[in-house]
């Protein structure tokens, strides 16, 4: 009997210990946007989400252009930036005593246009909890494909085209390096 009773919780624990592993959240999804460094490529992705729509085929629709959206951003963003900055100090007749004051503004818009082709939707993970159904999707571009963009983007010169293509992969490279380095720091 104490047999057949350990036997049952030792299967009850292991299923619960794999619907826990089901409903974990993925990396991509805790990581967002940016590149990875996988087995056998290296792909530039985007991670978009959308919360509170009713209607399931809009919500995916809406979570995968915003996934391509994020993954736009790393390809071509224009960043408009502007500070103001204001000091003044003013003093009469006693020279130890002085008002101050200063006034520090600062404007920033971020700009995203591109035309993104060999995009794909790669995975999709959905969340439920008491606010309603959250939506994430995964849009994925490799290296390759980023490469052939760059031989079509009109904007670069000739000489700016090349040096881009040849240098894509030591960029990659470097951004996995110190990205590595900043893990081993944690």
């Amino acid at each position: 009997m104490r047999f057949r009773d350990a036997m049952k919780l030792i299967g009850l624990m292991m299923v619960t210990l794999l619907l826990a592993a089901c409903s974990s959240t993925p990396k991509w999804v805790e990581k967002g946007g940016g590149y990875m460094n996988e087995k056998n490529s290296k792909s530039f992705y985007g991670v978009g989400g959308v919360s509170g729509v009713q209607n399931e085929p809009l919500a995916r629709e809406s979570a995968d252009n915003r996934a391509r959206a994020d993954l736009a951003k790393y390809m071509d963003t224009y960043t408009s930036y502007l500070m103001r900055d204001y000091a003044a100090s003013t003093t009469a007749g006693d020279f130890t005593k002085s008002s101050e004051e200063q006034n520090i503004e600062r404007a920033l818009k971020t700009f995203v246009s591109t035309n993104l082709s060999g995009v794909a939707v790669v995975d999709r993970w959905e969340k439920e909890d008491k606010t309603g159904k959250t939506i994430y999707a995964l849009a994925k571009m490799d290296l390759e494909t980023f490469k052939e963009q760059i031989g079509r983007m009109k904007e670069l010169n000739a000489q700016a085209r090349d040096f881009v293509r040849k240098n894509a992969e030591q960029a990659f490279d470097r951004l996995q390096q110190e990205e590595d380095k900043r893990g081993n720091n944690r």
